[in-house]
């Protein structure tokens, strides 16, 4: 017999009757109420079928499920006979909800799940219980861009478009969101739960038995089945703001059963995930990423990208460290492009600007690469030139900054500068008017936020579009020289095999449509760089004509090493003879002069 702690009308209502669950006799001393219950039992049978009904509300708690204009007005969702016990139980309903003033101005809405036993209408604790989900979200509102024609626009629509207040307040400006999706998990058969060392992402969705009722020794409870409102695979991309202008909302309904494991991890890797975007102070977008692709992307996609996904990161990391140490041990600038690695720090700085303009769509993980990129790129000047600031009378700051050639060149290295020169100046007679034009066209035809972001997004779309021409002269000394011995081939490699990994990444990873499609032109390059390297064939094992060692230079080295180690040992080994040779002959001479005397 399960009892009631007492409370209002408690005397005049007799005890619901629950299924005893195991009781240890020797603890029937101990008849204490515990308002937290040791152990938790399933109320209902877990091959008990069920009735389910979702109601639309904005007053949860004064819901009359006894009035019938109530149920015909409310209720969006209803089907009878559901077993809990069947994996292929799958229900659902697509409708359309109607909002109030006051859901347009952020009010709430709730739905309130009601489940009782099928067949049975009473309302009584032991038959039914209800779960209510707010279906309204507050949320920080999404940054809308306003974007206009900075030429040839129509002025009243460019005022229309700034009409628009910004928000005076601290902190970002919160609005009512609403997702079209409501999907329902009946947990399966939990068994009995320890309840106070419940996991609270767990716990959080069991409800126990509505009166509080406990055994008979007052120390252990029920709870009813497990109804889990399933948030994980919303996206906030698929929010849709609650306004004054919006009347209605289309609504899907899908219930289904899921394994107790299954639940687990669904609850334990939700909060998981609020609790990790909360202290970041952040709205969770890297997360967001993640279940993005995990419902966007093939499957097999997915598995191939997330083994690339850890190449990528090697690849980086290893090209990094190669081309530091490509640069670090370089003895001359033979084949060096200065201009070429001028023209990489502006162009990555562009880049990183726009993808910083355009953060909402960017992953970190881009971000990250850019900006290391650019400090590297920034780092290999100072191995090119000496980076000095001189007085500049009659300029504006009244100082420059002075690119100075650390040494006297060779002639090879004159060559270099020569072939540079020649390659930038045609390369200058093909870019420069391409940009012109893709300007005067952006800023007639297309629309942006601001003079910056125009500047940002032209810039930008040009390197884009004309960037792998960079490469160019790097590769046009290849040709004069007929010789690629200089240039580094390990970082070479691994950034192109990064190019690849790159246009993976373009059709799984969020980013800017101009990033994605740059990511295929570096193939191009890469190709021509595999002709160069079979055209002008390099044995790495000896020195070249440039004094570099290539690839066997550290090979070299521990060869010559050796060779050192081996002359000290045998310098060792004949000083050792001949210190033996002279103690040898000062004791013959010892013995003769003893038999003489």
């Amino acid at each position: 017999m399960g009892w009631v702690k007492p409370g209002p009308g408690a005397a005049n209502k007799a005890a619901p009757v629950y299924p005893a669950p195991p009781l240890d006799p020797s603890e029937a001393d101990q008849y204490e109420y515990k308002g937290v219950p040791d152990m938790i039992y399933p109320l209902w049978e877990f091959s008990q079928p069920v009735d389910i009904s979702v109601y639309i509300t904005e007053h949860p708690g004064g819901l009359n499920l006894a009035d019938p204009a109530v149920i015909q007005q409310n209720r969006v969702f209803h089907t009878e006979n559901y077993k809990m016990d069947d994996t292929s139980e799958d229900r659902g309903v697509s409708t359309t909800v109607k909002f109030s003033d006051q859901v347009q101005h952020n009010g709430t809405l709730w739905a309130v799940i009601y489940v009782h036993k099928h067949g049975i209408t009473d309302h009584d604790a032991s038959n039914s219980f209800a779960q209510y989900k707010l279906l309204t979200r507050f949320m920080p509102k999404k940054k809308i861009a306003k974007v206009k024609k900075l030429l040839g626009g129509n002025k009243e629509e460019e005022v229309e478009e700034e009409v628009e207040p910004e928000s005076h307040t601290e902190g970002p400006t919160v609005a009512t969101y609403w997702h079209p999706n409501v999907t329902i998990n009946i947990v399966g058969n939990t068994g009995p739960q320890q309840y106070p060392s419940m996991h609270p992402a767990m716990r959080q969705h069991y409800s126990l038995e509505r009166n509080g009722a406990r055994d008979q020794y007052g120390k252990n409870s029920w709870f009813y089945p497990v109804v889990f409102v399933n948030d994980f695979w919303l996206l906030k991309e698929h929010m849709m703001p609650i306004n004054e202008t919006v009347k209605t909302q289309d609504l899907h309904i899908n219930v289904y059963n899921i394994p107790n494991w299954k639940y687990n991890i669904y609850a334990s890797m939700d909060q998981a995930f609020k609790i990790q975007a909360q202290q970041n102070n952040a709205q969770g977008a890297e997360l967001e990423e993640v279940k993005r692709i995990l419902i966007d992307t093939n499957i097999y996609l997915l598995s191939t990208t997330v083994i690339v996904s850890l190449l990528h990161t090697v690849f980086e990391m290893l090209a990094f460290k190669s081309d530091i140490s490509h640069f670090r041990n370089k003895k001359d600038n033979v084949g060096v492009s200065f201009r070429t690695i001028l023209g990489n720090v502006i162009m990555q700085l562009i880049i990183f600007l726009y993808l910083i303009d355009n953060s909402d769509g960017t992953s970190w993980m881009i971000l990250f690469g850019q900006g290391t990129g650019i400090l590297i790129e920034a780092w290999k000047i100072t191995t090119v030139v000496n980076v000095r600031v001189r007085e500049a009378p009659g300029t504006l700051l009244g100082y420059k900054i002075s690119f100075e050639d650390k040494h006297k060149l060779s002639e090879t290295e004159e060559k270099t500068k020569e072939y540079d020169e020649i390659a930038f100046k045609y390369l200058m007679i093909v870019a420069v008017p391409l940009l012109l034009a893709y300007a005067g066209y952006s800023l007639v035809y297309e629309e942006h936020k601001s003079w910056y972001s125009f500047i940002i997004t032209t810039l930008v779309g040009s390197v884009y579009a004309y960037g792998f021409l960079m490469m160019v002269p790097s590769l046009y000394i290849n040709y004069r020289l007929k010789s690629v011995a200089h240039m580094p081939r390990k970082t070479m490699m691994y950034k192109f095999l990064n190019t690849f990994v790159d246009d993976l990444f373009a059709f799984t990873i969020k980013m800017p449509t101009l990033h994605r499609i740059a990511t295929l032109r570096d193939d191009v390059i890469f190709f021509i760089y595999l002709y160069q390297l079979w055209s002008y064939r390099v044995d790495y094992s000896r020195v070249n004509e440039f004094g570099q060692g290539g690839d066997g230079e550290e090979d070299e080295k521990k060869e010559t090493k050796a060779i050192e180690e081996k002359d000290e040992s045998t310098k060792t080994e004949v000083e050792e003879e001949k210190e033996t040779k002279a103690e040898s002959s000062k004791e013959g001479v010892k013995q003769r002069k003893k038999r003489s005397g």
